[in-house]
C-alpha cells in the first residue's frame, strides 16, 4: 500500500508539471489588447501570433511526437520545460513582434513535445490498475493548466504591477520548481535509446480506420477552432463590444471553456464514444450558436453560456473522437492515426483563427465571427449527420 501511495504522488506531481507548461500556452491571452498598444499592430497580426503557437505544435508531433519512447521520458520533458523557460523569457524581454512570434513558436515546441509524453508518463506512474484514475489526472492538468494560463495572466495583469512582465516571470518560477522536481521523480522508459535512432513517425490513416476517422477529425477540428478563436479575439470582442476592458474578467471567461472541456472529457467513460461523439458534436453547434447570439447581441451572458455548453461539447468530441479512432485502429498503427487527429486537431486552432484575422479587416469582428461560425456550425452538422447515419461501433 505505501508503494501505491508513492507512486499516486509521483502520478499527480507528474501532472502537475504537464499543468505548468500548459499553463504557458495561454499566459498571453488577456494580455494581447497590451501588446496591440504597445507595439501597433492590427487584430490579424493577433490571430497570427496566436496560430504560429499550433505550427510549433504541428512540427513537433510530425517530426518528433515518439521521441520520449527513444531516450526516456524525463529527457523530452526536460526539453519541454526548456521550451517553455526560453517562451516565458522572450515575452519577458519583449521589444517588438518579433519577440511575441518566437515566443510563441517555442511555446509550441514545449506543448507538442508535452502533449504525448506526459499523458504517457502520468499513466505510467501511477500503479497497477490505476489507469483510469491516471486518465483523469491527465486530462485535469491538460485542460485544467489550459484554463489556468489566461485566469492567472488576468488577475496579476489587472491588479498587480508590471503586467506584461509579471505573469511570465510567474510562470518562469513555476517552470524551474517543475525542473527540480521532474528530476527527483523515476524514468519509466526502460530502454532507452540514443537521440540519433528516434525516427520521425510519418502520420496515416489505415483503410479500416477511415470511415471513423472522418467524423472524429471534423469534430475535433471544429472544437480546437472554437477554443482558438475564445483565445485569440474573445478579449478583443469584449473590450470592443461589451465594454469588458478588466482582464481578469476576460481570462475568466477563456478558463471557462477550458473547465468545461475538463469536466466533458470526464463524463466519456460514462457514456461511451459512441454516444459522447454525437452530444459532443450537438454541444459545438450549441456553442456556436450562443456565440453567434453574443455577437449579434452584444451580451456577456451569452458569450459565458457559450464557453460552457461549446466546452463541454469539445471535450465531449475530442475525447470521444481519441477513444474511438483509437480503439478502431491497428495496434501497429494505433500511434500514428492519434498523431493524424492530433496534427488535424491543432489545425483547426491556427487556419480558422488566422481566417479570422484576415476577414476583420474589411467587415470588422462581429461580420468575421458570424462567417467564421456558420463554416464551423457547417462542418459540425456535416459530422452529425455522417455519425447518425453511421454510428461509432460502441465496443470501441
Amino acid at each position: 500500500m505505501g508503494g501505491d501511495r508513492q507512486r499516486w504522488r509521483a502520478c499527480v506531481l507528474g501532472g502537475a508539471l504537464f499543468a505548468v507548461c500548459m499553463v504557458g500556452t495561454t499566459l498571453p491571452t488577456p494580455l494581447y489588447g497590451l501588446y496591440q498598444e504597445k507595439f501597433g499592430f492590427s487584430e490579424l497580426t493577433v490571430t497570427v501570433v496566436y496560430a504560429v503557437y499550433a505550427f510549433g505544435v504541428i512540427g513537433v508531433l510530425l517530426l518528433a511526437g515518439s521521441v520520449s519512447d527513444t531516450v526516456g521520458r524525463r529527457p523530452a520533458l526536460l526539453w519541454g520545460l526548456g521550451f517553455a523557460a526560453l517562451s516565458a523569457l522572450c515575452f519577458l524581454c519583449a521589444t517588438g513582434l518579433g519577440w511575441l512570434y518566437t515566443g510563441r513558436l517555442l511555446s509550441g515546441l514545449s506543448a507538442g513535445l508535452f502533449t504525448g509524453a506526459a499523458t504517457a508518463y502520468v499513466m505510467e506512474l501511477a500503479p497497477y490498475g490505476g489507469a483510469s484514475r491516471a486518465t483523469f489526472v491527465a486530462t485535469a492538468a491538460n485542460m485544467g493548466g489550459l484554463g489556468c494560463g489566461p485566469l492567472l495572466a488576468g488577475v496579476l495583469s489587472q491588479y498587480a504591477p508590471w503586467p506584461l512582465h509579471l505573469p511570465f516571470a510567474a510562470h518562469l518560477a513555476l517552470v524551474a520548481c517543475s525542473a527540480v522536481v521532474l528530476l527527483r521523480l523515476p524514468e519509466t522508459v526502460r530502454e532507452r535509446r540514443p537521440p540519433s535512432t528516434a525516427r520521425p513517425r510519418r502520420p496515416g490513416v489505415p483503410p479500416q480506420t477511415r470511415a471513423v476517422f472522418g467524423s472524429a477529425a471534423i469534430a475535433s477540428f471544429v472544437g480546437f477552432a472554437l477554443f482558438g478563436v475564445f483565445t485569440s479575439v474573445s478579449p478583443a470582442f469584449l473590450a470592443e463590444f461589451l465594454n469588458v476592458h478588466n482582464r481578469a474578467v476576460s481570462g475568466l471567461v477563456v478558463a471557462l471553456a477550458f473547465f468545461a472541456s475538463t469536466a466533458g472529457q470526464l463524463t466519456v467513460g460514462r457514456i461511451g464514444p459512441a454516444r459522447s461523439l454525437p452530444w459532443g458534436c450537438a454541444g459545438l453547434f450549441a456553442g456556436l450558436a450562443l456565440l453567434a447570439g453574443a455577437l449579434h447581441w452584444d451580451l456577456l451572458s451569452l458569450v459565458v453560456l457559450s464557453a460552457l455548453v461549446g466546452g463541454a461539447g469539445q471535450g465531449l468530441a475530442f475525447r470521444g473522437a481519441l477513444t474511438a479512432v483509437a480503439g478502431a485502429s491497428p495496434a501497429g498503427e494505433r500511434a500514428a492515426v492519434i498523431s493524424t487527429l492530433f496534427v488535424v486537431a491543432y489545425a483547426g486552432i491556427s487556419v480558422p483563427v488566422i481566417g479570422v484575422g484576415v476577414l476583420t479587416g474589411p467587415i470588422g469582428l462581429e461580420g468575421a465571427g458570424l462567417v467564421f461560425i456558420a463554416c464551423m456550425a457547417l462542418l459540425v452538422v456535416t459530422a452529425a449527420v455522417y455519425l447518425l447515419r453511421r454510428p461509432v461501433p460502441a465496443r470501441t
